[in-house]
């Protein structure tokens, strides 16, 4: 019998945009025909609503149902592509665990600590992991564009401490441009990380894990034609992704390995991507991200084709294992 799935797109950030094509992604590489029976479920500030048949039903939110032509239908699973809040942060997580809902992500405290970058990348550095310096500010801090130049020198990354896809990220490369940057990226959250520029080559790495153990994927090298790999590098073309990456084949088992404890560490579920900086040939994460893009284009389909596998499969696996552990631990 095929399993019910809900396709789960929206969020409350301006990653919304990122989010639907995401959705779209994922709806086209799984098996419409003999596995699943697909839905897309937009979640927002507003509405919780599911298309079906071409229409758009209210979805009851006390059991993640939807009643359409007289009949109720309840999901099997949940594929949170939400990328920001509340998908990306453990909130939706724990609102599927109250259910016993089965889902495609980390769990609530994986999806929370990784959602922070400063605190992911502070817990991730007291196990080895070497990360950029960097300092959080919050609103209420008293700081000074020279305080931060001083600790941390120039250039440096201005960033929402828990977003993504570049919004309001700015790599400052004077004083005077400090106070405009913080601003910017406090639109976007309560919180900025500011990080010291790291010279090097930009390579990204996909992991995920299935009942036949945690699988590191081939790397993808980022060379961006701006600056620095941001909205329009991302999303406009503007960069060019080489898979597998130009580096030697020590270093991506390296940094592979580095991927796999990075993900028992985190108690990671589902696909997940490490970036990372190759300084000397050293790598040194830059963040970790639990609700990658999943367009036809992103990093981790690309490094799925690489490795020799279907999408499809890949994604299937995970669905398939995540549901087992939920059936057979009742």
């Amino acid at each position: 019998m095929k399993k019910n799935i809900a396709i789960v797109w929206g969020g409350y950030s301006s990653e919304i945009v990122i989010s639907e094509k995401s959705a779209a992604g994922i709806y086209a590489f799984l098996d419409k025909d003999d596995k699943y029976n697909l839905f897309k479920v937009k979640i927002d500030r507003h509405t919780w609503e599911v298309e079906h048949q071409g229409n758009r039903f209210p979805v009851n939110k006390n059991d993640f149902s939807f009643e359409a032509d007289g009949a109720t239908t309840r999901f099997d699973f949940a594929y949170i592509t939400i990328h920001g809040t509340p998908g990306e942060d453990g909130v939706l997580q724990g609102y599927f665990d109250m259910l016993g809902l089965p889902y495609s992500n980390c769990g609530v405290l994986a999806s929370a600590l990784t959602f922070n970058k400063f605190t992911c990348n502070n817990f991730l550095k007291s196990f080895g992991v070497k990360v950029a310096p960097s300092i959080l500010l919050r609103r209420s801090d008293a700081h000074t564009p020279e305080q931060i130049t001083s600790k941390l020198g120039l250039p440096v990354f201005v960033k929402p401490n828990s977003g993504g896809s570049s919004f309001a990220t700015t790599k400052v490369t004077a004083t005077t441009e400090m106070k405009g940057a913080i601003e910017e990226a406090f639109t976007e959250a309560p919180e900025v990380i500011i990080e010291q520029f790291i010279a090097g080559t930009e390579v990204t790495c996909g992991c995920y894990e299935t009942d036949k153990g945690i699988i590191a994927l081939p790397l993808t090298e980022v060379v961006p034609a701006n600056e620095f790999f941001d909205f329009d590098a991302k999303y406009n073309g503007q960069v060019e992704e080489i898979t597998p990456a130009r580096i030697p084949s020590s270093t991506s088992l390296v940094i592979q390995e580095e991927t796999k404890k990075m993900y028992r560490l985190l108690g990671a579920k589902g696909i997940i991507r490490a970036d990372y900086i190759l300084q000397d040939g050293e790598p040194i994460l830059l963040e970790v991200n639990t609700t990658p893009g999943m367009t036809r284009t992103s990093f981790i389909p690309q490094q799925v084709a690489a490795a020799g596998l279907s999408m499809g499969d890949v994604l299937s696996d995970i669905i398939e294992t995540e549901y087992a552990k939920i059936h057979v631990n009742r």
